[in-house]
């Protein structure tokens, strides 16, 4: 069982990563992996109604990306600044990153336009991190509708022509600073085939961290510690997976997000619970799947926390082996690439 950081490598050409989506969505590629056999299949997203039985649970996060990369000057200096928002204290004040940061120390007040309000630094933080306050009578969500940016990840190098295409068609509440990307290949239609199919859909929240950025650099991936992230099922949602199952029903996680998140409210028996709160959950080989019985990913990052989790659920050597795979049949990789279902 590997939990050295170097058997989760992988080479990739730098042309595989995607640099923008594809339209529509669901005519992503899907490489299909079954976990009994280890056979591959080489679809399209749309055929996912074909691939998936009536009664299955399709478990999907609404989290909604925020605008949350703002780009100011020092009232004081004119320096140009740029703030990450990475999760919010209370009404008036986020925890964000910051740069330049040697020059933003507590009280430095950001301006982004005459008519918005600015932001105030109030505190810094071990390892970089900023308490950031609105000024006074101004509110976050006028900033971040005229001065918002969407973060895309570092290695998507042009720039997004439309920002709804990183955002899920079924994104509801805001709160992530990266999308969960699974679910970015669905459309209103395809949804809507999956139900006809018989399919029961269900929706919870992962607020998706700045953690998902961040590389693991324990040569030991178990010494490697995951930053808490908000979660909430319904019990609407707990309700419908729970039934599934019992009507033998697979529960489909949708990324890697959804199962962190189905995972942290599973029981031991199986059965998920109603509950809101913070998940540190890291998933690498070894780790027994109380809840998800399949699962729809993209393609990771080697090395990375998302990539440890599907070797957990398929077998590092079948996983290593379908990204070989898709790197010899020219998939896309990353965060607009094609997608992976394992069953």
């Amino acid at each position: 069982m590997g939990h050295k950081l170097q058997d989760f490598d992988y080479e990739l050409p730098p042309e595989l990563i995607a640099q923008e989506p594809v339209t529509p969505r669901d005519a992503a590629r899907l490489m299909v992996v079954h976990r009994c056999d280890g056979r591959i299949e080489h679809r399209f997203f749309y055929e996912l109604p074909a691939l998936l039985r009536p009664g299955d649970v399709l478990v999907l996060n609404e989290t909604r990306v925020v605008p949350a990369r703002l780009l100011g000057t020092r009232r004081d200096t004119g320096g140009r600044v740029e703030l990450l928002l990475l999760r919010p204290r209370d009404e008036y004040r986020w925890v964000a990153l910051g740069r330049p940061g040697r020059r933003l120390r507590p009280g430095a007040e950001i301006v982004f336009g005459d008519d918005l309000p600015s932001v105030v630094v109030v505190d810094r933080f071990a390892g970089g991190e900023y308490l950031v306050e609105v000024s006074d009578g101004g509110d976050w969500e006028k900033i971040l509708s005229r001065a918002g940016h969407v973060p895309l990840p570092p290695y998507i190098r042009r720039p997004l022509t439309d920002p709804e295409r990183y955002q899920t068609v079924y994104a509801r509440t805001p709160g992530s600073v990266a999308a969960p990307t699974a679910g970015l290949h669905f459309t209103p239609r395809l949804l809507g085939a999956l139900e006809e199919h018989g399919v029961v859909l269900v929706r919870l929240l992962l607020h998706v961290g700045p953690g998902t950025f961040r590389p693991v650099r324990s040569e030991d991936i178990t010494a490697h510690r995951m930053e808490a992230e908000y979660y909430h099922v319904s019990e609407e949602a707990a309700a419908a997976v729970n039934a599934g199952r019992a009507q033998g029903g697979r529960v489909v996680a949708v990324g890697t997000t959804t199962t962190r998140c189905l995972e942290t409210v599973g029981g031991t028996d199986g059965r998920v619970r109603a509950a809101s709160g913070w998940t540190d959950l890291f998933i690498y080989p070894g780790y027994r799947f109380r809840v998800v019985q399949a699962l729809i990913t993209n393609f990771h990052l080697p090395r990375s926390t998302l990539l440890m989790l599907v070797s957990a659920f398929a077998g590092r050597e079948l996983v290593l082996e379908a990204y070989r795979e898709a790197v010899r049949e020219r998939y896309r990789f990353y965060s607009f690439g094609d997608a992976m279902l394992i069953l």
